[in-house]
C-alpha cells in the first residue's frame, strides 16, 4: 500500500477532478505490461463510499468497458451505469486515456451520480486532469506501477527527508532535498536559516506560525509554501512532519518528508480555470453553508465574490428558497445529491441548483435552464392538451355510442365537440329529394334557423350535400368571395367562420353538418382532420338515431291506439289514468280500461303482459279487446278472469300476464275484485286513511288453474280505488314491498293536499258534468304527482307503468226503486202502477206509457216462461233504466216470428222501444235490463272526456 506522503500529489488532483465532475468515485487503471491487461490501482482511489462495488480490478484492453474503449478510441467515453455497480444513485462512468507522447499509460475513470453525459466543460476538465496525471506518472511509469506500485510512486514525485534538532537548530537533508526544492546540492549548510531564507517572503510567517504551533501542542506538522530559489525562480513545496521528544519528555527533534507541488499547483491552478470559465455557476460552500469560492459565471449571477465569500449559501436574496438550507443539510448528512430550480428575482429566469456533499462541504452549480423549463412547460401544456383532447374524443365516441334519439347525438355533440374546436354553433341538416330539412341547431337564433331554406342557390351547405366534399371558410370576407351574395345572409346567424361537413353513411350522404365559430378562425390540418374523421362517426350515429326515432315513434303511436285515447266521464265514478313508458321506448305490456255496463254499473281494469316488444303489446291489444267483449256479456268477475287465462294459455308457454279486474255497482256501493297475480290495490276511504286490499294470490295469467277467488267490499261516497301494475312501485333500486309502501304513504299524504272535493251536498247527491270534469282534472294531478314521485324524471326505468285512479259516486235512494211481484197475472198491472206513480215524482211522465210497456211485457215472459222472485227496479240515472230480475237462468232470445204465429214479437218490441237492452246473470238468476234517454238535453257527463 502506497504511503500517503507518496501519493498525495496524484490522489490531491484526482480529489479535485472528482469534486469538479460531480463524481462519485475517481480511478486510475494502469497497464501491468505493454499490450497487457489494465489494473486498478488501490493507492490511486479517490472515494469509494461504503457499499459501492467497482467492478473488475483487471480489465482486458479488448472489451467493451468504458476503460478500455477510451484507450482505444483515444477519447472520453461515457457509459450508462452497469448491473456492477449496485448503487441505485449512480448514473454512469466517464472514463479517459492517461496519453503521453511516448505512449499511453492507461485510463483515468470516474463514477458520476448526476443523470446524463458530462457536458462539454467537464469532459475538458476531464482531459486536462487525465494529461496532469499521465504526466506525473512519467515516461515508461506504466510498466513501474505494474512491478512495482511503490517505486513507480517515488520515481514519478521526489520526496525530500529532513531532521531538525530543535534544541540547537541544526538540521539534516537527504540527497533528495536539493532536487525537491531546485537547490544546488552545495547550497545548503545543515542551519535552519537557510532553509528559512528560502521560503517566500510572503509565506513565511505562516510557515512558522505553523510550526511553532506544532511545537507547542507537540503534534503533526503540515504546510504547503512557495520556495524562493537563488535564481530568483519560484516553486510550490508541501512538508509534512511530526515532533519527537528527548528524554525529558520535551521536544527535541522534528522529522519530516517534503515534495514539490508545483506541477500539482498547475494541475489545480488549470482546473481552477476550468471552474472559473465555466458556462454554469460553480461555488464551493464549507460544512457550514459558508461560500468559499464562486467562479465568474455565478458572480454574474449572485454579485462580486467579496460580498458571497463568507456568508451562507441560503442567505443569498437571488437564491431565497425556504427548504434550501435544509436540503444542504441533509445532503451534507446524507451524502446524497440533490437539486432545486430558483426564479432570480433581478432577470426573471429560472436557475436550476445542483448540490453535491464532497468531503469538506458542498459544491453548487447553477445552470440556466429558463429556456428548457420554458420548453418543459409547452410540452407538458402540449401534453395536457392532447391528453384532453384525447379524453374529450373517447368522451364523445361512448356518449355518442350510448346516444338513442337524435337530440340525444345533437345534445353530445354540442357538449363535446364543439368545445374540443372552441366552436359556439353547430345545425345539422338532414338530405332529401326536396332540399333537405334543419333537425336541430344550437348557437343560433330562431329566426336564423326558420330563413335557412330560403338561403340562396349556391351555397356550401348543398354543395356539401350534393358532393361530400367538406369545405371550411376562415371568415365572412372568404364567404364573399367563394360565395357572392351569401356573406350578408350567413351574418344573420351571428358567425364568422364555418366548417361545412357532409354526413355519409355507406357512401351515401345523409345529411350535412355545420359547425361555426364567433370570430374569424383558420382551423389547423389536424383540427380539419379530426373534424372529418368525427363527422363520419356522427354521421354513423345520427342514421341510427333517426331509425331509432322512427321506429319509437310508429311503437308509442301503436302503443296510443291499444290504451284508450280518453276515459269517460261516468255518472258512477270519476277516473284518470296515467301510463308512462320504460326509459328504452321499449313497447311494454301494461294497458289499463274503464268499461261501462248495464245499470250505471263500471268495470275497471288493469293488467300488465310480461316482457317488453311488439309480440307484447299485441297480446296486451288482445287482452283489453277480450275483456271489452267479456265484460260486454255481463260475466262475473271470477268467471271473466277464468276466460282471459284461457286465451293466454293459448298464446304458448312463453306468454304471461297479470290481470285485475273490478266490478262497481253504485246502486249499492259494492265492489267486486277478481285479480290474476296482480298487485293489490289501494283504497282511500273518505276520511283519507289508506288500506290495501287483502287479495287471494292467485297466479298470472298462462299459469293459472281456474276458478279465481273473489273480494268483495263496500266504497262509501267519495272513496278513491287506486290501482297500479308493478311498473309503479318496483325498480332496479326498489323492491315492490318497499315500492308499496311508498305509495300508501304519498296517498295519505296527496288526498287531502291535492284538495279533493268532498262528496256533493245531500244524501246521495252526485256532482253535475262540470264538478266532475273538474274532479277528473284534479284525480289526473294526483296521477302525475305519484308518478313524479315514484318515478322521477330522468331516472333510468326498465319497465312501463301505469296507475288507474277512480272516485266512486253511489245512487242515491231517491234515484232507486225497487218493487217485488207476485208470480201471478196480476203482476203486469202492478209494475205498471208502480212506474206511473214513480215517474211522476221524477217528473218523467214523457216517458211513463213506455216504460209501462216495456215491463208489462218483460213481466209478462217471466210469468209465463220463467220462475219467481219476480223483481222490478227502475234507476234514474243519465238514463231511465227498467230492470226486471227473476230466478231462472234462461236467456231469452229475440226471434223472427211468422205472420201465423201468436207470440214471439215481445222481445222485438222491447228492442224498438228502448235504447238499449240486455241480460246480465245474477247469483240466483238473471235480469233482463232496457234503457232509455231521459226528455230534455244530455247531462254534460254523457258527453264529455277525461283525457287518460
Amino acid at each position: 500500500m502506497y504511503e500517503t506522503s507518496e501519493t498525495t500529489p496524484l490522489r490531491s488532483a484526482l480529489q479535485q477532478t472528482v469534486t469538479s465532475v460531480d463524481a462519485l468515485v475517481g480511478m486510475v487503471y494502469l497497464f501491468d505490461r505493454p499490450g497487457g491487461s489494465l489494473r486498478l490501482q488501490p493507492a490511486l482511489t479517490c472515494g469509494n463510499p461504503e457499499g459501492l462495488h467497482l467492478g473488475e480490478e483487471q480489465v482486458k484492453a479488448e472489451t467493451a468497458a468504458a476503460t478500455a474503449r477510451a484507450i482505444r478510441e483515444r477519447t472520453v467515453v461515457w457509459l450508462p451505469a452497469s448491473p456492477s455497480l449496485t448503487s441505485a444513485s449512480l448514473a454512469g462512468v466517464a472514463a479517459v486515456p492517461l496519453c503521453r507522447d511516448d505512449g499511453t499509460l492507461g485510463a483515468l475513470s470516474v463514477v458520476i451520480t448526476r443523470p446524463g453525459p458530462p457536458t462539454a466543460a467537464e469532459r475538458s476538465l476531464l482531459e486536462v486532469a487525465a494529461r496532469w496525471i499521465a504526466d506525473l506518472l512519467g515516461a515508461g511509469a506504466a510498466d513501474r506501477h505494474a512491478a512495482a506500485p511503490l517505486q513507480a510512486a517515488r520515481e514519478a514525485v521526489r520526496i525530500g527527508a529532513w531532521d531538525w534538532n530543535i534544541r540547537t537548530g541544526d538540521i539534516v537533508w537527504d540527497e533528495e532535498m536539493p532536487l525537491v526544492l531546485g537547490i544546488p546540492p552545495d547550497y545548503f549548510d545543515g542551519r535552519i536559516e537557510t532553509w528559512r531564507g528560502l521560503i517566500h517572503p510572503e509565506d513565511l510567517p505562516a510557515v512558522v506560525t505553523k510550526a511553532e504551533q506544532s511545537l507547542r501542542k507537540d503534534g503533526e506538522y503540515g504546510v504547503k509554501h512557495r520556495v524562493l530559489r537563488p535564481d530568483g525562480t519560484v516553486g510550490w513545496v508541501e512538508a509534512r512532519g511530526r515532533v519527537i521528544d528527548g528524554d525529558d519528555g520535551r521536544a527535541a527533534r522534528m522529522v519530516g518528508r517534503l515534495w514539490e507541488t508545483t506541477e500539482t499547483r498547475a494541475a489545480m491552478d488549470s482546473v481552477g480555470r476550468a471552474l472559473q470559465h465555466m458556462s454554469d455557476g460553480f461555488l464551493a460552500v464549507d460544512s457550514d453553508g459558508r461560500i468559499m469560492y464562486v467562479n465568474e459565471r455565478a458572480q454574474k449571477l449572485l454579485g462580486p465574490s467579496d460580498d458571497l465569500t463568507g456568508r451562507a449559501l441560503w442567505e443569498l436574496p437571488t437564491v431565497a428558497v425556504p427548504t434550501l438550507e435544509s436540503r444542504c443539510r441533509s445532503a451534507m448528512a446524507d451524502r446524497v445529491a440533490t437539486g432545486l430550480d430558483v426564479r432570480s428575482p433581478t432577470d426573471r429566469r429560472s436557475y436550476h441548483l445542483r448540490i453535491i456533499p464532497v468531503p469538506d462541504g458542498l459544491t453548487v452549480y447553477l445552470t440556466d435552464v429558463t429556456e428548457k423549463r420554458e420548453m418543459q412547460a409547452r410540452r407538458a401544456a402540449e401534453e395536457r392538451a392532447a391528453a384532453e383532447r384525447t379524453a374529450r374524443i373517447g368522451d364523445l365516441t361512448r356518449t355518442l355510442a350510448e346516444a338513442l334519439t337524435v337530440q340525444d347525438v345533437i345534445d353530445a355533440v354540442a357538449e363535446r365537440l364543439l368545445p374540443l374546436v372552441g366552436a359556439t354553433g353547430l345545425i345539422v341538416h338532414a338530405a332529401s329529394p326536396g332540399g333537405g330539412r334543419t333537425l336541430q341547431s344550437v348557437g343560433y337564433p330562431r329566426s336564423y334557423i326558420d330563413r335557412l331554406p330560403e338561403r340562396p342557390e349556391s351555397n356550401p351547405l348543398d354543395q356539401v350535400l350534393g358532393d361530400g366534399v367538406p369545405r371550411f371558410i376562415d371568415s365572412p370576407q372568404e364567404m364573399e368571395a367563394r360565395y357572392p351574395g351569401l356573406a350578408s345572409f350567413a351574418a344573420l346567424g351571428g358567425k364568422r367562420a364555418w366548417a361545412f361537413l357532409p354526413l355519409t353513411v355507406s357512401g351515401r350522404v345523409v345529411g350535412g353538418c355545420i359547425i361555426s365559430f364567433e370570430r374569424p378562425r383558420r382551423l389547423a390540418d389536424t383540427e380539419r382532420g379530426l373534424l372529418i374523421a368525427l363527422s363520419g362517426l356522427i354521421a354513423q350515429t345520427l342514421e341510427r338515431a333517426r331509425l331509432y326515432d322512427a321506429e319509437h315513434h310508429r311503437a308509442q303511436e301503436l302503443q296510443r291506439g291499444l290504451l284508450p285515447r280518453a276515459l269517460p266521464l261516468l255518472p258512477a265514478v270519476t277516473v284518470a289514468a296515467r301510463y308512462l313508458p320504460a326509459s328504452e321506448g321499449t313497447l311494454g305490456g301494461d294497458w289499463y280500461d274503464v268499461i261501462p255496463l248495464s245499470g250505471d254499473r263500471v268495470a275497471l281494469v288493469i293488467g300488465d303482459v310480461m316482457g317488453h316488444g311488439l309480440s307484447e303489446a299485441a297480446t296486451m291489444g288482445r287482452l283489453r279487446t277480450a275483456v271489452h267483449t267479456l265484460a260486454g256479456l255481463e260475466l262475473p268477475p271470477d268467471e271473466l278472469v277464468s276466460h282471459l287465462n284461457d286465451l293466454v294459455s293459448d298464446l304458448g308457454d312463453d306468454f304471461y300476464a297479470t290481470c285485475l279486474y273490478a266490478l262497481y255497482d253504485p246502486a249499492t256501493g259494492s265492489c267486486t275484485v277478481a285479480s290474476a297475480g296482480h298487485p293489490p290495490p289501494a283504497v282511500v276511504s273518505p276520511d283519507g286513511t289508506v288500506r290495501l286490499l287483502d287479495l287471494a294470490a292467485d297466479p298470472p295469467l298462462g299459469a293459472a288453474t281456474p276458478p279465481f277467488e273473489t273480494t268483495e267490499l263496500v266504497l262509501p261516497e267519495g272513496s278513491l280505488l287506486v290501482l297500479y301494475t308493478d311498473g309503479l312501485v318496483e325498480s332496479a333500486r326498489r323492491d315492490m314491498d318497499t315500492g308499496i309502501a311508498h305509495l300508501t304513504t304519498l296517498l295519505a299524504t296527496t288526498a287531502g293536499a291535492t284538495a279533493l272535493p268532498a262528496p256533493a251536498t245531500g244524501p246521495g247527491a252526485r256532482p253535475d258534468g262540470q264538478e266532475q270534469t273538474e274532479e277528473a282534472h284534479r284525480l289526473d294531478r294526483l296521477c302525475a304527482s305519484l308518478t313524479a314521485a315514484l318515478l322521477p324524471e330522468g331516472e333510468q326505468t326498465g319497465d312501463d307503468a301505469a296507475v288507474l285512479v277512480a272516485r266512486a259516486h253511489a245512487l242515491g235512494p231517491e234515484d232507486v226503486a225497487v218493487w217485488t211481484l207476485p208470480e201471478d197475472p196480476i203482476a203486469a198491472g202492478q209494475a205498471r202502477s208502480h212506474i206511473r206513480r214513480r215517474l211522476a215524482e221524477w217528473q218523467l211522465d214523457e216517458l211513463a206509457m213506455t216504460t209501462e210497456l216495456l215491463a208489462s211485457e218483460l213481466v209478462g215472459n217471466v210469468v209465463r216462461h220463467a220462475r219467481g222472485p219476480l223483481q222490478l227496479r227502475l234507476i234514474r240515472s243519465r238514463s231511465l233504466i227498467c230492470e226486471v230480475s227473476d230466478g231462472s237462468p234462461t236467456t231469452p232470445r229475440i226471434r223472427r216470428a211468422r205472420e201465423t204465429d201468436e207470440g214471439g214479437r215481445g222481445l222485438q218490441l222491447v228492442a224498438m222501444l228502448s235504447q238499449r237492452w240486455g241480460v246480465r246473470y245474477t247469483s240466483d238468476g238473471k235480469c233482463i235490463w232496457t234503457e232509455q234517454p231521459l226528455p230534455g238535453p244530455l247531462p254534460a257527463y254523457t258527453t264529455a272526456q277525461a283525457q287518460a
